[in-house]
């Protein structure tokens, strides 16, 4: 319990901010799954339009401080490769798209 009127409201605004991240990260993580499901049936124009979602998400959440701007980054690039992966075909990205974004 709070010593202090300014402590006790600095709980309450933790609780708040923690119900809003959580909320924000469970998107997140859906949109990644979501994402992951459109790499592994291989159709490019499916996996283009999740990865436009994904990238809007992780870079508001990033603007709002949610996760960092390194994370966001670093996870759009790596589905940014994976989408570029299905034209050519290299490598496997069916198995790659679970790994590369579960960190």
């Amino acid at each position: 319990m709070a010593n202090t009127k300014s402590a006790a409201k600095r709980a309450r605004q933790t609780l708040g901010r923690t119900l809003r991240n959580k909320s924000v990260l469970t998107a997140l993580k859906r949109q990644q799954k979501k994402f992951a499901s459109a790499i592994a049936s291989g159709d490019k124009q499916k996996s283009q339009a999740e990865l436009a979602v994904l990238a809007s998400r992780l870079d508001k959440a990033a603007k709002r401080g949610t996760v960092h701007q390194n994370l966001a980054d670093r996870r759009k690039s790596r589905a940014t490769k994976l989408v570029n992966a299905i034209q050519g075909e290299q490598a496997s990205p069916q198995e790659n798209a679970v790994n590369d974004l579960g960190e």
